[in-house]
């Protein structure tokens, strides 16, 4: 059980943190361009994107993912976002004041994802929190990603914090079913990147909020 004043609280970040899925609809729809296919509804990105680049591709092209040209689009969907990286991605409102108030209350924050670091250390630099987060973690600094506890365990590790006094918040299962075996108060993001039907009150967490500024006013009344 977390104290009612963490000392830590960690985001996952796509779809937690930072509004991505703009990012990835216009690659979608310039994928579906270079191969000649009618648009599709935004919609259908949006509910694919906590599946990786390669489910985007997947669900943006209508491919299986034993196809023989996965591969290629999935290198062209990459070499499209590397080239844009930010440029249609912002953070959710009301989490840069609460990122603020965190630091001036002297807790801590910081970011696990199963984002490449090729991707997220730039584009967290490109969203210019301020402070910026204490600590990032991505696949590359563990042998086994979300939804193992190892990525959380790690963050708070490194932020010397117990992980029963952190709180972590994600916008998948995965991210709950980490926390919760790290120790960590857990909070679903409800507001985020679901895939069509699913229900993030299912996942067990702690609690659960339906919009980032509901987050906000959740963590602030835990660190006042």
């Amino acid at each position: 059980m977390t104290p009612r004043r963490p000392r830590a609280v960690l985001f996952d970040l796509d779809g937690t943190l930072i509004d991505t899925a703009p990012e990835f609809v216009a690659i979608a729809h310039a994928l579906r361009e270079e191969a000649q296919l009618s648009p599709i509804p935004d919609s259908v990105i949006r509910h694919s994107v906590s599946n990786g680049a390669l489910g985007m591709v997947q669900a943006a092209l209508g491919l299986t993912h034993d196809d023989i040209r996965i591969e290629h689009w999935r290198d062209r969907f990459l070499a499209l976002y590397d080239a844009g990286l930010g440029q249609h991605s912002a953070p959710y409102p009301g989490l840069e004041r609460l990122v603020r108030l965190l630091a001036q209350k002297g807790i801590a924050w910081g970011v696990v994802t199963n984002k490449l670091e090729r991707f997220a250390a730039p584009l967290m630099e490109r969203m210019a929190f301020s402070p910026p987060a204490d600590v990032l973690i991505t696949p590359d600094h563990v042998v086994t990603p979300k939804p193992d506890p190892e990525a959380v365990l790690l963050a708070c590790s490194r932020l010397a914090c117990d992980p029963r006094h952190a709180i972590f918040i994600g916008d998948h299962v995965r991210d709950i079913e980490a926390g919760n075996a790290a120790g960590c108060h857990t909070v679903a993001a409800a507001y985020g990147y679901l895939a069509q039907g699913e229900s993030a009150a299912e996942w067990q967490a702690d609690d659960t909020v339906d919009s980032s500024e509901a987050l906000a006013t959740l963590i602030e009344e835990r660190i006042q």
